[in-house]
């Protein structure tokens, strides 16, 4: 008996739509974005790595050409440790600057601070410091084999007893740095600074006391200014929720880094006068390598002094802090060079005044 109501004719349609199953449309899959590796940035900072590496490498060669003088064997080797050893200085010691400043920033989200990069920075310092003893231990000489080191020289000379000091220090600094009070580094550190300001001074030398001391503060703050900056620019990219903690941040290391460039300028002209008299300067400058290497350096602290400037006044008229920071960027990175043009400086034969 048919359910179908009288009257009405049915085509079997409900019933083939009810016994088939319905086709449901597939969700159209959405591609997530792709997350890819910041390559640009992966690729500057091998580049800037690189060029500060081929300037105390490559750059004895151009410095010492047409000015008859000699460098000392391996002086591209020692030139590139020496500048891992100040690199090294700065990272450690900026991040301890900039630490300290962040705590006086009221609501600074210091929970977001990111990763310490100064147990990196203190193995790198060992390793170049390590380096730098065994060249010592052979006399001044790049080794060609372990049996050319003599490690208990070390201990019967001065320059020995310093390089020592800096391995020692160096880490004792790491060691801090993983300990749970880093502040502890500064010892270290502080000793690290004065073993290489005495030895860029020896007894020999005329008033080694007063080039030692103007060594010790034309070191200490550069390495401040341009680890500090580093490390506040990690900070800020770790405070874009705190915009108004940032820009505070960023006024406090300001402030520093103008009394710091203040110190290094002073320190550094001074230091200069020393070695070259005021009679002779220009003339050393353009015929001596290590006149031209300083002339390199003074040109790039000009710039860097100019990007901050820049940095400052946009600071003061930006509400975001990151607004200050593409120049502030540019500056790392003219300091980074600064401190690769210093390691050549100090593996350079020193002028000799003349009047």
């Amino acid at each position: 008996m048919s359910s179908t109501r009288p009257g009405a004719e049915s085509d079997g349609t409900d019933a083939d739509t009810a016994s088939r199953p319905v086709a449901v449309a597939a969700p159209v899959a959405v591609a997530a974005p792709v997350v890819r590796p910041p390559v640009r940035r992966a690729v500057a900072v091998l580049a800037l790595v690189t060029a500060a590496a081929l300037i105390p490498l490559l750059g004895p060669s151009a410095a010492l050409h047409g000015t008859g003088e000699a460098a000392a064997p391996g002086v591209g080797g020692i030139g590139l440790l020496r500048t891992a050893l100040f690199a090294a200085l700065c990272v450690s010691g900026g991040e301890l600057l900039v630490t300290r400043l962040a705590r006086r920033v009221p609501g600074a989200p210091l929970a977001e601070s990111p990763r310490s990069w100064a147990p990196c920075a203190a193995s790198a310092g060992f390793v170049a410091a390590l380096g730098l003893a065994s060249v010592v231990a052979t006399g001044n000489l790049v080794p060609d084999r372990l049996a050319q080191i003599d490690v208990g020289g070390l201990y019967r000379t001065r320059d020995g007893a310093l390089a020592l000091l800096e391995v020692d220090a160096f880490l004792v600094a790491g060691l801090c740095a993983l300990s749970r009070r880093p502040s502890l580094q500064v010892f270290p550190l502080a000793a690290v600074a004065v073993a290489e300001a005495l030895r860029a001074h020896p007894t020999t030398e005329h008033s080694p006391l007063t080039g030692t001391g103007l060594t010790l503060v034309h070191l200490t703050c550069a390495a401040l200014w341009a680890g500090g900056l580093l490390h506040t620019l990690r900070l800020l990219r770790r405070w874009r929720t705190s915009p108004g903690a940032g820009t505070a941040l960023l006024g406090l290391y300001a402030r520093v880094a103008a009394v710091l460039l203040a110190a290094i300028t002073a320190t550094g002209v001074w230091s200069s006068l020393r070695r070259m008299p005021p009679d002779t300067i220009l003339d050393q400058l353009t015929t001596t390598a290590y006149g031209r290497t300083l002339l390199a350096k003074a040109l790039l602290v000009a710039v860097v002094a100019v990007l901050a400037l820049v940095a400052r006044l946009r600071l003061r008229r930006a509400a975001d802090p990151l607004g200050a920071c593409a120049p502030a960027r540019a500056e790392v990175v003219a300091l980074g060079l600064v401190v690769a043009v210093s390691g050549l400086l100090t593996a350079l034969p020193v002028p000799i005044p003349w009047s």
